[in-house]
């Protein structure tokens, strides 16, 4: 069957604009567990709260923006708080304590939200409603926005690993954490900064796409697999792997909708996964060593 190109240019973009979205969240993860070494499964409850925090300041302040900044802010500051009472004290012991530590604060969070805000989902008012005709669709705006503001944040976190100052602490941590302190670098709260950037980027992937789809208290759950799935894909730690595993599978997914269901569709991030553990386990994205 021969498919119109048009569709195919159509779903190439909505691949792209989905993948930058999970590029953002798995941006997050992947900081995390590359400085510290923690698998957090409570990431999909951050980005479930960077919702909410976003329904609560939109509705009171009338403003997208404002929404998103302080959404970001109370995260991260939520993120810090957890690294501190509950993942710093476990530094050093069985990874299994820090999985199981982070699924409970996952289960505490999502019952939270669900005991706060309820069952029903709410919604989060798009900054702007207009469109532009791709062929035959009229496609909305703010779907380019949000990949180009999702680029424009994961280029700020390179940017910031790469020349600032606390980011080359952050990256000596990560080369060699026992030099690192040796050196006078302040590991522990260059771990609670990292937790906080990463819980951060979570609550904005959350604000951002929820003027496209309810939020809810499971809203973090699909995105979480998937955003583990990248990861891997990408390679553990890896944050340029983790980005383009992100908008291959997103790709792969979208080519894959225009034969079978949405809800079939994602399958295919799985068995990109298991071909991955067996043939490339360290990442598909990770360059050989020679």
């Amino acid at each position: 069957m021969e498919i119109p190109w048009d569709i195919i240019l159509i779903q190439t973009v909505n691949g792209l604009v989905t993948g930058m979205i999970l590029a953002l969240v798995a941006s997050g993860l992947t900081l995390i567990f590359g400085i510290m070494d923690v698998v957090n499964f409570a990431h999909g409850e951050l980005f479930m709260l960077g919702a909410y925090m976003g329904v609560v300041v939109l509705t009171t302040t009338g403003n997208f923006w404002l929404a998103l900044v302080i959404a970001v802010l109370i995260v991260a500051l939520l993120g810090a708080a957890m690294q501190i009472t509950t993942l710093r004290p476990l530094l050093g012991r069985d990874p299994l304590n820090t999985i199981l530590a982070t699924f409970g604060l996952s289960l505490v969070l999502q019952n939270y939200a669900l005991w706060q805000f309820g069952p029903v989902a709410r919604k989060i008012q798009e900054p702007f409603t207009g469109q532009f005709t791709l062929f035959y669709l009229q496609y909305p705006w703010y779907r380019i926005v949000i990949a180009v503001l999702s680029a424009a944040i994961i280029t700020g976190l390179y940017l910031f690993l790469k020349y600032g100052r606390y980011g080359i602490w952050i990256r000596a941590t990560t080369q060699d954490r026992v030099m690192a302190q040796a050196m006078g670098i302040p590991v522990p709260w260059v771990h609670t900064a990292v937790f906080a950037i990463g819980a951060g980027m979570a609550a904005a992937s959350g604000v951002l796409f929820g003027p496209l789809v309810g939020v809810n208290h499971a809203m973090g759950l699909d995105w979480v697999l998937k955003a583990f799935i990248v990861v891997v894909v990408g390679g553990m730690g890896n944050l340029g792997g983790s980005i383009a595993a992100a908008i291959f599978i997103s790709l792969l997914e979208a080519y894959a909708s225009i034969w079978v269901s949405p809800s079939q569709a994602i399958i295919v991030s799985s068995i990109v996964l298991i071909l991955t553990l067996l043939f490339r386990p360290t990442g598909l994205f990770v360059p050989t060593p020679k």
